[in-house]
């Protein structure tokens, strides 16, 4: 028999963890692939039991990593919140980790009640490649103007309809406007960082963000274009989907 999850003597928790995805298939669980969510669940249960309701930030795609995750949980055990991270800890792979739990109303939801997300690319932006960067960011042998990347990135900052920067799938599609609050493009040596916040995002958008201002560093797209690829509502109009290695959930703001 099921819990009931609106019952007053359940917890609910608020547990933040960081995963190198590079050795799974994004966090929701699929079907033959192994995914952060499934992980999770199986250290979960071999502390509290079977019975918990579970919610978690965002979906994040394969191979994409997180400095900060974050997941609701509702459970009816009495172990206290400091245990429960050490537990967890013990049981997870070495790929994941838990960082801090800490108690939340009862109506409190890790996606619905989030205010905003920050995520941030790695580009490794040097003639030859970083074998401790295979997977954690993206090779890319030729120069990048940051200013002039920068520069172009801030037609992103604001609410707009990112349709253009949206892949189509199954997931329902209603609302496609976001409000993006900041987009900088910087260069620290060799390592060339793209950092968004927003208080949502579309399926790959970050990455299609990304992919076009590759684009208009090779020359493909014009550096003044983004405005009107907003404008056209059309995927077709924007640049590549970049790698997932180099992309990372950097913080969730509630």
């Amino acid at each position: 028999m099921q819990p009931d999850f609106t019952c007053r003597d359940l917890r609910n928790l608020l547990i933040t963890i960081s995963y190198d995805g590079k050795a799974f298939h994004g966090w929701q669980i699929q079907q033959n692939a192994v995914t952060v969510q499934e992980v999770f669940q199986e250290a979960l249960s071999k502390i509290v039991g079977e019975f918990y309701d579970l919610k978690g930030c965002s979906r994040t795609d394969s191979g994409v990593h997180a400095d900060m995750y974050c997941v609701s949980v509702k459970i009816k055990h009495p172990i206290p919140e400091e245990r429960l991270r050490a537990a967890l800890n013990r049981w997870l792979p070495e790929q994941v980790v838990c960082l801090d739990i800490k108690p939340c109303a009862p109506d409190f939801h890790a996606r619905y009640n989030c205010k905003s997300k920050r995520y941030v690319y790695k580009i490794w932006n040097s003639e030859t490649r970083n074998p401790f960067l295979n997977g954690y960011a993206l090779f890319y042998r030729y120069p990048l103007d940051v200013e002039l990347l920068n520069k172009s990135a801030q037609a992103y900052v604001g609410s707009h309809d990112f349709t253009s920067f949206c892949t189509a799938d199954k997931r329902e599609m209603l609302n496609m406007t976001r409000n993006v609050k900041l987009f900088e493009v910087k260069r620290e040596g060799k390592l060339v960082t793209m950092t968004v916040e927003a208080d949502g995002f579309l399926y790959n958008m970050v990455r299609i963000m990304v992919g076009t201002l590759l684009g208009i560093a090779q020359g493909k797209i014009a550096s003044d274009s983004i405005p009107k690829i907003i404008a056209e509502k059309d995927r077709s109009f924007a640049g590549v989907t970049a790698p997932a290695c180099g992309l990372y959930l950097n913080k969730v703001n509630y």
